[in-house]
């Protein structure tokens, strides 16, 4: 698996012109519903509720709006893709594996933590299907759960962005010139220049940050 994950990486670095940029979220919004929502959704569903199926549906969200994110590359060729199928990042006792939530844009939050719970829990007891490795158009990864405020994270191939997730972690910041305390995240996006300009790139986040933000209370 390690040297497979070697080959995949350096092949990445080889291929694209990474570039990554970072934008800071408030997911105060989010965290409220998710702290006020958690008991019922663990009753409802068996499982919990956490940040990732938010910042999945944003992702899914920002693709529709901004489509060359979801593209590939085959040499000198776009390739446009029709679904939005993200990969999800799962860590493994050796090394890591990207299953896919296909069809990510049409799920709920609720529809996608069933995705990645499934995903990833089949992932750790090596139960995956070959096809649901297979097929990605964009990618996250959180190393955020492990604490880490923001990384660079590498390309997954023949993609052309993928998205780091940071911690949640309450932060001070100033808004309208008074100190408040906020639920603060960093997202970081390293996407392949020779496709995405920064200004694309810029516009995407945006939607994204738009997104969480403005997050409804009553959607999930």
């Amino acid at each position: 698996m390690r040297i497979k994950i070697a080959e995949h990486m350096l092949l990445s670095k080889r291929t694209s012109a990474h570039v990554t940029t970072v934008h800071r979220v408030d997911m105060t919004k989010v965290a409220r519903m998710r702290e006020g929502s958690k008991g019922d959704f663990q009753a409802a569903y068996g499982f919990s509720l956490t940040y990732l199926p938010f910042f999945t549906r944003a992702a899914a969200m920002a693709l529709r709006h901004f489509p060359l994110l979801n593209a590939s590359l085959d040499g000198n060729n776009i390739i446009h893709h029709n679904e939005v199928n993200i990969g999800i990042a799962v860590a493994l006792e050796n090394g890591l594996i990207v299953p896919v939530v296909r069809g990510a844009d049409e799920k709920t939050v609720a529809g996608l933590q069933r995705a990645i719970v499934d995903l990833a829990t089949r992932a750790r007891t090596r139960q995956l299907k070959p096809d649901e490795v297979q097929g990605g158009t964009f990618s996250i990864t959180n190393f955020g759960s492990n604490g880490s405020l923001v990384g660079t994270p590498i390309i997954n191939q023949p993609q052309v962005a993928i998205l780091g997730v940071g911690t949640v972690e309450k932060t001070p910041v100033v808004i309208d010139d008074a100190i408040a305390i906020r639920s603060i995240c960093l997202l970081s996006l390293s996407y392949d220049h020779r496709l995405i300009d920064g200004a694309l790139a810029d516009q995407f986040m945006s939607k994204v940050k738009q997104v969480l933000e403005g997050w409804s209370e009553e959607v999930l």
